[in-house]
């Protein structure tokens, strides 16, 4: 049996780990001499997708690396997968916005900032996954407090919440049907 590169068992991880893995996971994954070739090895990798042109990217994703098809590619990967798509109300939208940008945030904010009763959108968002009750805030009644999920940045294709886009961006969007093929909300990295 031939012997395994660096290189192989980083790529062979990534390809078959079903969400993005760090580099910190990689390292408790690979053998001890080569834990500190992990992120030079992982960088090596996003290169070398980015540069073949091929139909497939190593990207940064919700604090890891993850493979995911070119952008371009979404009406040939959405007939494969036929996956449904993650449909959210206005109202559901604007309190996951709410949320993702202000977080962590109580529920009396949200509700302040939207001008009416977040609760039931609240429920529905923390059942997809998509919000998650980050702690109880130190005041009195000890409000829950509301932040985004890993979930939230890999279905948005975002390393993390600093990656969300301007409101100017936001203005762009004009549908509350979301999609982890939409190219819109899947990026490719820039560079």
């Amino acid at each position: 049996m031939p012997q395994a590169t660096l290189k192989q068992i980083v790529e062979g991880l990534l390809f078959s780990a079903p969400h993005p893995l760090s580099v910190e996971k990689l390292r408790r994954l690979v053998p001890e001499p080569e834990k500190e070739k992990v992120s030079e090895t992982v960088q090596a990798l996003v290169s070398e997708y980015a540069s073949r042109d091929g139909g497939i990217l190593l990207t940064r994703v919700a604090g890891g690396y993850q493979f995911r098809t070119r952008t371009h590619l979404a009406p040939w990967t959405t007939k494969l997968h036929q996956t449904p798509s993650l449909k959210l109300s206005k109202a559901a939208l604007e309190t996951l916005a709410v949320i993702a940008y202000r977080q962590p945030v109580i529920r009396s904010e949200v509700e302040y900032l939207r001008g009416v009763d977040s609760g039931g959108i609240i429920r529905t968002l923390l059942d997809m996954k998509l919000i998650r009750v980050a702690g109880r805030k130190e005041i009195p009644g000890r409000p829950l407090i509301y932040a985004t999920t890993r979930h939230f940045l890999e279905l948005f294709g975002l390393n993390s919440v600093d990656d969300l886009p301007s409101p100017e961006e936001l203005g762009a969007l004009d549908t509350p049907t979301l999609s982890p093929s939409d190219p819109l909300k899947v990026r490719e990295p820039s560079g």
